[in-house]
């Protein structure tokens, strides 16, 4: 079939949430012969990591809200004048700022020979009701949803049943492997044989790390020798570093900053993963990486993780936001080291059957050809 020429644009600042996906994505679409331009917010990290991957992107766009209504029309116009001179057959969008961006660029009056708009929705939070935003969804030509609670919350809030398609998580199965080194951080942070729990996810509020620490503490009571590796920065790190002392956790609980390079050998080092809340991308990206990686996931069914994680095959889900109920779950794996290793096999069994960026990108190649 004729390669396609596709936009992609994505207002988002931060290396984080649906930055990653949308890399692998159009990474993935180049792969199998499209051609395809990236639009971002310039001069933050996620440029710099789409540069770093060598993907095409677009200058002369701002897309950040804050700039007022100036800013938000010469976007318009340069947009307009990109899908013209380089035929673009579809633009996809992942965010509320760059989706009306490029509803904007195909007024009503003139949308005859304008390409198609689609939209991911990386949360739930992002998909809203009320006669704004409608009229936005009604002329978008398909939306994808990362879980199956935001799949029924876009029929629910009126996008048609068949414009709305659900796209699984990704991971790349070649960077996170079962048989990465975790020596290197054992060695670093002074592990020995210590059975550890990693949870990656940003300090920030509402991302779980209070409940975790809490069941943690359950946990150190009846097997001391535990360590929990809380691996991300945020603006709630002094905040959760008091509580490890209020806890009495100083000796337990190590905060490692933010890891990117050397975060498979990280999830090496687990002999489980912990993720109590889903973040920005509620694809839950993380857990997906500890699957790959090998690692037993314990996590509460919030986000895609439901979904992704199979209760007492890949790992454990909580069904309460109870301490006890994490303890329990933590002791159960690192309890029976034999029944977390047949649990991490399943998980990279899982990730490589379920969750190939191939998989993803052919459904959104697929819908993109349906749109003609």
């Amino acid at each position: 079939m004729k390669p396609l020429s596709i936009l992609h644009l994505a207002a988002n600042r931060w290396w984080t949430g649906s930055a990653d996906p949308v890399i692998h994505l159009v990474s993935g679409l180049r792969a199998r012969g499209h051609r395809v331009l990236l639009g971002v917010i310039p001069g933050d990290r996620f440029e710099a990591k789409a540069k770093g991957a060598g993907l095409d992107l677009v200058d002369g766009l701002r897309m950040d809200s804050r700039l007022g209504p100036r800013a938000l029309a010469r976007d318009v116009l340069r947009l307009r004048a990109l899908i013209r001179d380089e035929d673009i057959d579809v633009v996809h969008t992942h965010h509320s700022h760059d989706h009306w961006l490029a509803v904007l660029t195909r007024p009503k009056r003139a949308r005859a020979g304008r390409p198609p708009v689609v939209r991911t929705f990386h949360n739930l939070r992002s998909v809203r009701r009320d006669r704004l935003v409608s009229t936005l969804y009604r002329r978008t030509a398909a939306a994808f949803a990362v879980s199956r609670v935001i799949e029924s919350r876009c029929r629910e809030v009126g996008i048609p049943p068949e414009r709305v398609f659900w796209i699984p998580g990704a991971v790349d199965l070649t960077r996170f492997t079962a048989n990465a080194d975790p020596r290197p951080i054992r060695e670093e942070f002074k592990l020995g044989d210590a059975p550890v729990i990693v949870s990656v996810a940003r300090l920030a509020t509402n991302r779980g790390h209070e409940l975790l620490l809490s069941g943690f503490r359950l946990l150190v009571r009846g097997l001391p020798r535990a360590r929990l590796l809380l691996v991300g920065k945020g603006e709630t790190r002094a905040r959760l570093e008091q509580l490890v002392a209020d806890l009495e956790l100083g000796g337990h609980v190590i905060f490692t900053g933010y890891r990117d390079a050397d975060l498979p050998s990280v999830l090496a080092a687990a002999d489980c993963f912990a993720l109590m809340a889903a973040g920005s991308d509620e694809s839950c990206r993380a857990a997906l990486e500890a699957m790959a990686a090998g690692r037993p996931v314990i996590a509460r069914r919030v986000g895609a993780l439901p979904e992704t994680v199979v209760h007492e095959e890949t790992g454990l889900l909580i069904d309460d936001d109870e301490p006890e109920s994490v303890a329990r779950a933590l002791e159960t794996i690192l309890g029976d080291p034999a029944r977390g290793r047949a649990m991490g096999g399943a998980a990279r069994a899982s990730a490589e059957a379920r969750f190939s960026a191939e998989r993803s990108v052919e459904t959104v190649e697929r819908v993109y050809r349906g749109l003609g």
